[in-house]
């Protein structure tokens, strides 16, 4: 969760996000000092792959290069070489997951800024300096940028705005202005190169491995904040990006699964970091971006007859539900590995 909580008036995520990017200047920092790091790994995937490179090529605000690193495929390796050979293609061999996709990526950059995205996301016109910007501010070590969400099938009615990260997308609750955050989203995010190689880059045994995930780039985040006692990140909402929905992420079992492996992802971050993170921000955000959304939802329900409201409150509740029976999941004893 993101550190910052504010209340959204009537127009919608993607609503404020697009109005953000238009009224925000353009950047002092030039993007050619940055390499853009594409993280894939299903050559099923490759429509939303190709989606991706095509959004970055019709902006004109062109990065230094552009890497796209492949988990564990030769036959999608190869492809993306012969598809696009003015891009650095690489091959991750290391450990299987996110984490050690986008390090094996990183690994070939030479510029002070990198960039990540997802394989299923679309850039904004713009979106590559509005994202480097702050780090005109030497504090800065890392920003993120807002998410909106590309539902293939529709939003789904019941489906609480508050909880819109469960499918990688800005949600209800987070600054609708640029702002200091404890952390943003590997699908769009940029670091100073520097400090992401001084701590070690992402964490390659924890993230995610199919369709489990943690919280790596929570984790990234804090490990690169304390780096100095100055650093810090920056949520920039009007570097946007969209990222694709499939149909099978619309359902309440992926709602419950998601919630569920966030909990636990995020003990195991704590006690990985140990007093580095005391999961501050998502106590705020049960104390005050959830009751504001249930209560929200009661209320169209019963001021408006709008019954939708009463699904989505009893999402949050059932959100809720599931992340603790994650955390209490977690909190069991493993059995010592034997050599």
């Amino acid at each position: 969760m993101a550190d910052l909580e504010v209340e959204f008036g009537a127009a919608s995520m993607p609503e404020r996000l697009t109005q953000l990017a238009a009224n925000q200047s353009r950047t002092a920092i030039k993007t050619s000092e940055a390499t853009v790091v594409i993280a894939t790994y299903d050559i099923n995937r490759w429509p939303l792959l190709t989606g991706t490179v095509e959004s970055l090529l019709a902006d004109t605000n062109r990065p230094a290069s552009v890497v796209i690193s492949v988990d564990q495929n030769r036959e999608l390796y190869e492809k993306i070489r012969a598809t696009w050979p003015q891009f650095t293609a690489v091959l991750n061999t290391n450990r299987r997951g996110a984490s050690s996709t986008r390090n094996a990526g990183a690994g070939s950059v030479r510029t002070p800024f990198i960039a990540f995205l997802d394989d299923d996301v679309r850039v904004y016109e713009g979106w590559l300096p509005r994202l480097l910007e702050p780090f005109a501010d030497p504090t800065v070590v890392g920003t993120g940028g807002g998410v909106v969400a590309g539902w293939e099938t529709g939003r789904p009615n019941w489906f609480p705005a508050e909880f819109d990260w469960v499918v990688g997308s800005s949600y209800r609750g987070m600054p609708e202005c640029r702002s200091v955050i404890r952390n943003v989203w590997a699908e769009n995010m940029a670091v100073r190169s520097d400090v992401f190689y001084a701590v070690g880059g992402f964490r390659l045994d924890f993230g995610k491995v199919g369709d489990r995930s943690n919280p790596e780039d929570t984790d990234l985040c804090i490990r690169m904040a304390g780096n100095s006692p100055a650093a810090r990140w920056m949520y920039v909402p009007d570097a946007i990006v969209q990222h694709h929905v499939p149909a099978a992420r619309a359902t309440w079992s992926y709602f419950l699964r998601r919630t569920y492996f966030e909990g636990s992802g995020k003990l195991a971050m704590a006690r990985l970091l140990g007093r580095q993170e005391r999961l501050q921000s998502e106590r705020d955000y049960l104390r005050r971006t959830l009751p504001s959304g249930i209560f929200a939802g009661l209320w169209a329900a019963a001021r408006h007859g709008d019954l939708s409201g009463l699904l989505r409150s009893g999402a949050i509740v059932a959100g809720v539900a599931s992340a603790g029976i994650g955390v209490l999941a977690g909190m069991r004893p493993f059995p010592e590995r034997t050599r």
